[in-house]
């Protein structure tokens, strides 16, 4: 399991609390539980295939010899859009 930090409004954290309270259960769960409900509730997502960074605005970023190279050599990430 991994700890994070979530800010909450004010008014959003008091109705936590209270109904941490009223369910005798932390907070913690009724977060990880809300989290499960909405996970189950959306399937997964394939990720997004990478974008060949190629052109832009008229300035060629990768020529067409190099693309093969560019996309497997991981240099992609590196090039900014």
């Amino acid at each position: 399991m991994q700890k994070i930090q979530i800010l909450f409004p004010d008014p959003v954290m008091a109705r936590l609390r209270k109904l941490a309270r009223v369910q005798d259960r932390p907070v913690s769960e009724i977060v990880r539980r809300a989290v499960d409900d909405a996970l189950a509730k959306n399937p997964e997502v394939a990720e997004r295939p990478k974008r060949i960074p190629s052109y832009r605005g008229g300035k060629i970023l990768c020529s067409a010899a190099d693309l093969r190279e560019t996309l497997y050599s991981g240099r992609l990430n590196e090039q900014r859009l």
